[in-house]
């Protein structure tokens, strides 16, 4: 049942800050889907909340 809700953590976090981010848009213009992405993983506290998630998911096994 934690997994469930874990990927809804996401889902949700991905639906109100990433679908619509106009920084990931503007990054991925000017230097590239590569750059932008990474930024996302590596600076955004979004991502960093994602990545927090994923290492919920990790741990369950």
């Amino acid at each position: 049942m934690l997994r469930k809700q874990v990927l809804e953590e996401v889902e949700s976090l991905m639906n109100t800050y990433c679908n619509e981010c106009f920084l990931k848009k503007q990054l991925k213009k000017d230097y590239g889907k590569r750059y932008a992405h990474q930024f996302c993983i590596n600076n955004c506290t979004v991502g960093e909340q994602i990545k927090v998630c994923g290492e919920k998911l990790l741990s369950q096994k």
